[in-house]
């Protein structure tokens, strides 16, 4: 007869020491992965110029110039439109198909592609750089520099820019600056602005609050003659889509509004763009600072978030034409059969020529170049030698803008090669010496060409036009714009500075502790930890594991990671289903684990059209679900009432654990709170349905924020009874079942809450596979004939099995990992305002909640409670322990897996757009798995 030890109670410190080994192990990887570039504190200045081997700025010829180029244009109205997709302002022509957002911008359309405006108004298809989040964007605008991916982390909480940028600039310059909008600015460059008027960005919920904000100030300001650029940042278009999608009638409605805003602003503009008009040289650009996805996300690096758009007018009506070799139009013919083009420019080149039209310095860390045809746009100010009104096309115009292009683009490219080389010298790492020699031939050879060739021209302006002058403006122009491409690409392919021996190091902390943590599995007490031998089981176990974990090295996997979570998991309830055929028991659970198993890879489809989080979960490809058109009465009854069905079942289900249970007290009240919520929860939904007849509830109970507001409270509640429960009443309840019921339903209330209309039909899944796993725990020592039906031995299995069923969950609600799969919709459940500790609360809660939050609470329900007895109990007691640390194996392992992932494909091309993303969610995933497992522990053990 085997005899068990007491309780030890130094068991609860061993998931604490494991908590701080890896929070140490990852915080040592991450200083060594995700470090910053070396922002560089120097600042670009006027008098700078004069070192460069350009044309002398401050010669008679350039009297009028006040620092590196000649200003020309007087005034800059920034419109930014917050997630503009490319196909919201590029005609539908452009498009293999038409869709009901596209050519809403129509105002702007017409100035680009009208016959009387089409010199002085441009569309651009413009490209930004990942990751393509709002802060990050700005950053990137403003400095002319590439954002590193760390950087997103302060997108809740914007630091002010100390980096050298163009609002610093303009500042320095004596320009003054209005901004009005997301308040994002104001963070970011804090007492820059002459005037500002900021307003909250973070309630995507909110699609008017700072849009309205900035039509109010917007108009009057331009009548204004008190500030030199006006920056007004819209926001409802991004909000929109977060929660609408792109293709609803909140995202035309809103394209239409901003269609007539625009209108009006170009009527403004106009009207006073006569000689001695305020508005006499200005520039007029509207842009985005990112794209979205079709479903309203951004964050990432496909075609879709990076292309987005840029509109720009001025109102000088003649402008020169760019010569062709440096015109990146591209051009189709509208159903009209007239032709419209559309350029490209890089939102890195953003900084540069801005401050080249307001004739101000580049800032000091920008790559970026003068672009061509934005420049180009602004010039008809220069004073262009030979040129009269309506020849800005002509031969001799165009050559005479070459002039003064060629010189903008000598000083840029001086001073683009001087971060260049301070940077490497001053940076930790910097640049290889064959990429900064390799940088260097080319800027010396675009010098040589300037010094022996451009520069005799451009200083003896004799009027010569010959053919052989304009090839060699034009060779220089080449020269200089090969310089900036090379480095463009040196900087994205190399920006960012790993520090290897950080991150071996972090790595191997997080192997020594994978092996602490497996011989306390392995060699704990004998009656309770894994045999010694290696069983089949273990094996096969340990082979999951691991090939999962191998599973991350290829970046495809990582994309396909829930459906090979969903496959191992199949192939695990297909051995279950063997065994249990052999034994001729619990068939009927193997089965059904199948069917749950079956209906999460389903979830999973869908829950990739990151359509899950609305009713549209059942309906969002029902054509091969069900056979049924999206509209059918049916289908749409079936949507509405299967949410509600689901929450029914889970009252029955709770309902039943208590009144089987013969423990009283305060389990089952707590138990019966979950209940009540459930009940709210389906309270809300059944009001916000057409098919109840409930519309009118929510006003009636005082607003749709009082029912979510009284789910938290009531589970915080829960929490805090249950907390005081097992600090006074310790050791007096040992029935598991109630308590971890009493739990698990307590915390499951607002993830379902929270995840929306799928969260109960997800949490009735979830139910009923782990029932099956905890029923076919130990079916197939059922075949042996020994008799040794104990369970003495902790099953691995059984374990895998349900991380493995977290995994699905994760993926199966509509999530995955990357930050435009958050859903930030759900942080504003309950809430109208934004609080940046509560709003992060909720968003964790969402995000993690089936995935983490339930499974570590929910783990003891896997053991089977067959026997109160003392001896029993302690069993129990030592096998949850034991469960426990082999659950934060495998969590581990996967994060160690991810690391060496990331560390072999730190210069791969999906780096930032797959791996690092990847990386975040799992060691975030990781440090809440270990901080739940030592709560988990204190409140079991």
């Amino acid at each position: 007869m085997e005899t068990y030890p007491k309780r030890n109670n130094n068991n609860k410190w061993k998931p604490l020491a494991f908590l701080l080994i890896h929070s140490v192990a990852i915080l040592i990887f991450t200083r060594g992965f995700l470090l910053t570039r070396t922002e560089l504190p120097f600042h670009s200045t006027c008098s700078d110029a004069s070192l460069s081997p350009c044309l002398s700025l401050n010669s008679d010829h350039n009297q009028n110039q006040k620092c590196w180029t000649k200003p020309v244009v007087d005034r800059v109205v920034i419109i930014v439109l917050d997630a503009l997709r490319i196909d919201f302002l590029a005609p539908s022509a452009f498009f293999p198909e038409a869709k009901p957002w596209m050519d809403k911008l129509t105002v702007l359309q017409n100035l680009a592609f009208g016959n009387e405006s089409s010199s002085s108004a441009k569309i651009f298809k413009a490209f930004a750089d990942p990751p393509t989040t709002s802060l990050q964007r700005l950053k990137g605008l403003t400095t002319g520099g590439l954002p590193t991916f760390v950087d997103v982390g302060n997108s809740f909480g914007a630091p002010a820019i100390v980096e050298d940028n163009f609002i610093n600039q303009l500042v320095l310059n004596g320009k003054r600056l209005v901004m009005m909008g997301d308040d994002t600015w104001t963070q970011l460059f804090p007492n820059q602005f002459h005037t500002s008027y900021p307003f909250p960005s973070f309630n995507v919920k909110d699609l008017d609050t700072v849009d309205n904000g900035c039509i109010e100030h917007l108009f009057p300001t331009l009548y204004k003659d008190d500030w030199d650029v006006l920056i007004a940042h819209f926001l409802g278009v991004d909000h929109a889509g977060h929660i609408f999608g792109v293709d609803s009638m909140p995202m035309i409605n809103k394209l239409e509004q901003y269609n007539t805003v625009l209108e009006k602003v170009v009527d403004i503009l106009e009207s006073q763009a006569g000689l001695g008009g305020l508005h006499e040289n200005t520039m007029l650009i509207v842009m985005g600072d990112h794209g979205q996805t079709l479903n309203g996300d951004h964050g990432g690096g496909t075609a879709e978030e990076v292309e987005t758009t840029m509109f720009a007018m001025s109102t000088k009506k003649h402008t020169p034409s760019v010569p062709p070799e440096f015109d990146t139009s591209s051009c189709k013919q509208d159903p009209d059969g007239k032709q419209i083009c559309i350029s490209s420019i890089e939102q890195l080149d953003f900084a540069a020529t801005l401050s080249a039209l307001l004739g101000i310095s580049f800032p000091f860390g920008s790559i970026g170049h003068v672009n061509p045809e934005l420049y180009a746009l602004g010039s008809s100010s220069l004073n262009l030698d030979n040129t009269e009104l309506g020849n800005f096309g002509t031969q001799p115009a165009v050559k005479e803008w070459m002039k003064n292009y060629v010189n903008v683009l000598c000083v840029n490219a001086w001073q683009v090669k001087r971060y260049i080389d301070v940077y490497s010298n001053s940076s930790v790492v910097g640049f290889s010496s064959d990429d900064m020699s390799r940088i260097s031939n080319l800027y010396s050879a675009a010098e040589h060409h300037w010094s022996k060739s451009v520069k005799h021209l451009l200083m003896n302006n004799d009027g010569n036009e010959d053919s052989t002058n304009t090839s060699a403006l034009k060779e220089q122009i080449t020269a200089y714009l090969n310089f900036f491409s090379s480095v463009a690409e040196l900087a994205r392919s190399k920006w960012t500075e790993f520090n290897l021996t950080l991150m071996i190091t972090g790595f191997g902390m997080l192997v020594i502790s994978l092996i602490l943590q497996s011989l306390a599995i392995f060699r704990g007490d004998k009656p309770y930890a894994v045999g010694s031998g290696l069983s089949t089981g273990a094996a096969f176990t340990l082979f999951i594991v691991l090939i999962r974990a191998c599973s991350f090295l290829s970046n495809s996997y990582i994309l396909e990671e829930g459906k090979v979570a969903n496959f191992l998991l199949a192939t695990t309830g297909l051995i279950k289903l063997r065994y249990s055929l052999m034994s001729k028991t619990m068939r009927k659970e193997a089965c059904i684990f199948l069917a749950m198993v079956s209906v999460l890879r389903v979830s999973i489809e869908i829950g990739l059209t990151k359509q899950a989080a609305t009713s549209q979960f059942m309906s969002s490809s029902p054509t091969w679900m069900l056979g049924l058109a999206p509209d059918h009465p049916a289908l749409t009854y079936a949507i509405e009432t299967a949410p509600i069905i689901s929450l029914v079942v889970l009252i029955c289900v709770l309902y039943i654990a208590v009144a089987k249970t013969a423990t009283e007290g305060i389990w089952k009240y707590v138990t019966a709170g979950s209940m009540i919520n459930y009940f709210l929860i389906a309270l809300l939904w059944s009001s916000e349905s057409q098919i109840f007849g409930l519309d009118g509830l929510l006003q009636v109970i005082g607003g749709r924020n009082i029912i979510p507001q009284t789910v938290y409270v009531i589970g915080l509640v829960q929490l805090f009874v249950l907390a005081s429960a097992h600090m006074f009443c310790a050791g007096k309840d040992k029935n598991w079942a109630i308590r971890a019921v009493a739990l698990v339903s307590a915390c499951s209330s607002p993830v379902i809450l929270l995840s929306g209309k799928q969260g109960s039909m997800l949490a009735l899944a979830y139910l009923l596979a782990g029932y099956c796993i905890m029923r076919l725990e130990g079916v197939e020592r059922r075949t042996k004939s020994d008799g040794q039906h104990k369970f003495s031995k902790l099953d691995p299995l059984r374990v895998v099995q349900w991380s493995l069923l977290s995994v699905c969950m994760f993926f199966a609600s509509g999530h995955w990992c990357a930050f435009d799969g958050l859903r930030y919709g759900a942080a504003f459940v309950g809430f109208d305002e934004f609080v940046l500790i509560r709003q992060a609360i909720l968003l964790t809660i969402e995000t993690f909640g089936f995935s983490i939050i339930l499974s570590v609470f929910g783990l003891p329900l896997l053991l089977p409670f067959h026997s109160q007895t003392p001896q029993a109990h302690g069993a129990r007691r030592h096998q949850l322990f034991q469960m426990y640390l082999l659950y934060g194996v495998i969590s581990a392992t996967t994060v160690t897996a991810t690391i060496l992932c990331v560390t072999i494909h730190r210069r791969h091309l999906m780096v930032w757009g797959l791996f690092a993303p990847k990386f975040v969610f799992d060691v975030v995933g990781l440090i809440l798995t270990d901080v739940l497992i030592c709560l988990a522990s204190a409140y079991y053990l």
